[in-house]
C-alpha cells in the first residue's frame, strides 16, 4: 500500500546521502571529520588520508553536494567541516529497514 511508504521526497534524499556514502574513503572522510570537530584544510585532511589532493578534494565536493559537508573560505583557502546538523539527522539504515521513524532531513539539513 502506498500510504505505507516512505514519501519519495524523503526516500530521495536519503538515496542522495547513502550515494554519498557509497565509497569507503569517503566514509573515511566523514568519520574523520567528525571526530576532530573543526574545519580543515585539504592540506591537512589529505596527510591524513593519505591520498592525492585532486582525490580528497573530488570526495569532498561530492560530500559537500548532500551537506553532510560544509565548505568554509579562508582567504584563497577552503576549510571543511562536518555538518553537525545533517549528521545528526541522517537515520541508520537499520531504523529505516524496521520500520522506526526517520528523522526529517529537510529542517535540519
Amino acid at each position: 500500500m502506498v500510504g505505507d511508504l516512505l514519501d519519495r521526497g524523503t526516500a530521495q534524499t536519503y538515496a542522495s546521502w547513502f550515494r554519498a556514502l557509497a565509497d569507503p574513503t569517503r566514509v573515511q572522510l566523514v568519520e574523520y571529520l567528525a571526530r576532530h570537530a573543526r574545519p580543515m584544510s585539504v592540506g591537512e585532511i589529505v596527510a591524513a588520508v593519505g591520498l592525492a589532493q585532486s582525490t580528497v578534494s573530488q570526495h569532498l565536493k561530492i560530500l559537500t553536494e548532500v551537506r553532510f559537508v560544509l565548505v568554509e573560505p579562508v582567504g584563497t583557502a577552503r576549510h571543511y567541516r562536518i555538518n553537525d546538523a545533517c549528521v545528526g539527522c541522517f537515520p541508520s539504515a537499520a531504523d529505516v529497514v524496521m520500520g522506526r521513524p526517520a528523522p526529517d532531513p529537510v529542517g535540519a539539513c
